[in-house]
């Protein structure tokens, strides 16, 4: 049975991602923004896990509300690698840097939260 959709979606012209957002709207640093937003969301992830208050998150990193605020609404760009890594390990997690052979289609940084 054919869908009435299905004839609209042969029409619908699209280019495939790079698997970075950044790289794709050409915005410079492209590299660094996928790095920020792929710890910076780790860092949130843990956080939500652990039920903290906002007030609990800025103690614990020593940062202001206002940066909480900033990292809780996906606002990564704004902390260096450094700082999210200092996070981290705040959240007593170990990070670790695995350097390995790039393969062709595949991002050249990513970030792995064992669980």
């Amino acid at each position: 049975m054919n869908h009435p959709m299905n004839d609209n979606l042969e029409s619908i012209n699209f280019t495939a991602s790079s698997g970075n957002i950044f790289a794709d709207l050409e915005l410079d640093n492209s590299s660094e923004l996928l790095t920020r937003a792929k710890l910076g969301y780790t860092v949130r992830k843990l956080l939500e896990s652990r039920h903290l208050t906002q007030a609990e998150i800025a103690s614990l990193f020593n940062i202001e509300q206002k940066e909480v605020d900033d990292l809780m609404t996906g606002k990564y760009h704004l902390f260096e690698e450094t700082r999210l890594f200092n996070f981290l390990n705040k959240l007593e997690q170990k990070v670790v840097i695995h350097i390995t052979s790039h393969q062709t289609n595949e991002p050249l940084i990513d970030v792995v939260l064992d669980s």
